[in-house]
């Protein structure tokens, strides 16, 4: 949450101002590419659809599970390199579709639920990716099975997993994992019936700027998260209604409204969207997309506006169609036309700011079709600054000035502030910081007085950090997780 109140500005030493005009910069095997185009790359190893894509912290993607054929899951693993390409990676535990992949604070990946390979019922197995062997290993399991479901990353460090179907239908539960202990455990139940929804992906659902969860049910109503109490409450009614074939899909705007757009009926594709305010509890009509669409993405892009990319069509087959809907005029627009027709696919927003679109549904069959899109606007991803020699961060007491170095630490509850780059200016939606892969409270972000290029955050060292001199702090903004640096913590 933004506040005036918690706001500093903090002369920098001469150092920190040189280090503050170097930004890193990689290097990227793409090719040249017209703003607003997609763009065929070289394919992945394996074809894949209804898998997951991950952004990790070392900016490659971590590409899992999906149908390699049809009605053949599989186990298999890849990960995309900016650098080189889609290399191999170690085989999930078992094979998956319709599952969810969430990034946690160490930099570690959740795997958990989907469809089995065998063909059963949606699985209550979960496991952990690292990225520093390359390999997964077995989690605690689910309370329940869960399929075509969604998970979220919590401010608490817990990831919430909701919605999705199981043998006997819409699962009844959501659930929380905890990744301190690896246990999963029941949080407060649904305000809506669910047991009779037994689409994959029954609700859209999104974080808000305030840390909550907003659902949006198939067949109508909506209700929100609250992470603090446990508990579903009821809001609104949306806009696009009765969709009881479900498939929307919801993003968060920098406005701090949420986009639901699209969605299946008995009626055919639903081309409505709507906007949720989460200040009035309530929707509101915006523009129609220039097609309707399901089993599409929607993703947010640095510059604000949302990318929707492919569908499926009436007869079988899926569109190379995609459009842009921009929040301030509330109107969806053409753009570029994918390279390849794509339902059930993945669209990763990268740090360098295009978008990798992989794998999906062409004519019935997964696809190892892989490209990118480069938006008329390309933001990177957020950056941290420290020395080069031994990433020691720029990170100050926001009261004293004092820099949190291994000399001068800081504890528990100090209020510190970094610069960073390439917030949206205006932007309502938060960065997050974790700090010792705790998160801490952010009290302020925006513009860096007097430094008109940079971006300022004001946060709160989190409680139960385990001391030390070299303590790593990454911010994350829209899914693209910063460089790490370190403050001394005791």
């Amino acid at each position: 949450m933004k506040s005036t109140s918690n706001r500093t500005n903090v002369a920098l030493n001469a150092r920190m101002v040189l280090q503050l005009l170097f930004l890193a910069a990689g290097p990227s095997i793409a090719l040249a590419q017209s703003p607003g185009t997609f763009m065929a790359m070289v394919e992945m190893r394996t074809p894949r659809a209804g898998h997951t894509a991950t952004l990790l912290t070392n900016g490659k993607v971590l590409i899992a599970g999906g149908w390699s054929d049809i009605a053949v899951n599989t186990a298999t693993a890849e990960l995309f390199n900016p650098n080189s390409g889609f290399i191999p990676t170690g085989n999930m535990t078992v094979p998956r579709y319709g599952h969810t992949a969430t990034l946690l604070l160490d930099g570690r990946v959740l795997i958990a639920g989907g469809g089995r390979g065998d063909g059963g019922y949606p699985s209550n197995s979960a496991e952990i990716y690292d990225p520093s062997t390359g390999t997964f290993s077995a989690t605690r399991t689910m309370i329940d099975g869960h399929a075509c479901h969604e998970a979220f990353l919590l401010g608490n460090g817990k990831v919430l997993i909701t919605g999705g179907y199981d043998n006997r239908g819409g699962v009844t539960n959501a659930e929380l994992y905890d990744p301190a202990n690896g246990t999963f455990a029941a949080t407060g139940r649904y305000v809506k019936e669910t047991f009779d929804l037994n689409s994959c992906q029954p609700a859209a659902s999104s974080m808000l700027p305030d840390g909550r969860v907003l659902f949006v049910w198939q067949d109508g109503g909506a209700e929100v998260y609250d992470p603090d109490s446990g508990l579903f409450t009821k809001t609104g009614n949306p806009i696009v209604g009765g969709q009881n074939n479900g498939l929307p899909a919801a993003t968060l705007l920098m406005n701090g409204k949420v986009l639901v757009a699209g969605g299946a009926s008995d009626a055919g594709f639903d081309t409505r969207a709507g906007l949720y305010s989460a200040s009035s509890g309530t929707f509101a009509v915006t523009g129609n997309m220039t097609i309707g669409r399901t089993l599409h993405t929607a993703t947010l892009l640095p510059d604000g506006n949302v990318m929707l990319t492919g569908t499926i069509r009436f007869g079988g087959g899926a569109l190379t169609s995609a459009e842009l809907y921009d929040p301030i005029v509330g109107a969806f627009r053409a753009t570029g036309d994918l390279t390849t027709p794509r339902a059930l696919h993945t669209a990763t927003l990268l740090n360098d700011g295009k978008v990798l679109i992989t794998g999906g549904s062409t004519f019935g069959r997964p696809t190892a079709r892989a490209e990118f899109y480069t938006p008329s606007v390309l933001v990177s991803a957020p950056q941290l600054f420290g020395y080069p020699e031994d990433r020691q961060g720029f990170i100050w007491n926001a009261a004293t000035g004092v820099t949190a170095w291994r000399n001068t630490p800081a504890v528990a509850g100090d209020i510190l502030s970094t610069y960073t780059t390439t917030l949206a200016e205006g932007g309502l939606i938060p960065p997050q910081i974790s700090v010792g892969g705790r998160l801490a409270e952010i009290l302020y972000f925006g513009a860096a007085p007097g430094y008109p290029r940079y971006n300022q955050v004001n946060f709160r060292v989190p409680n139960g950090v385990a001391p030390g001199d070299a303590v790593p702090v990454r911010l994350t903004y829209i899914s693209r997780p910063s460089n790490e640096v370190t403050i001394g913590v005791r």
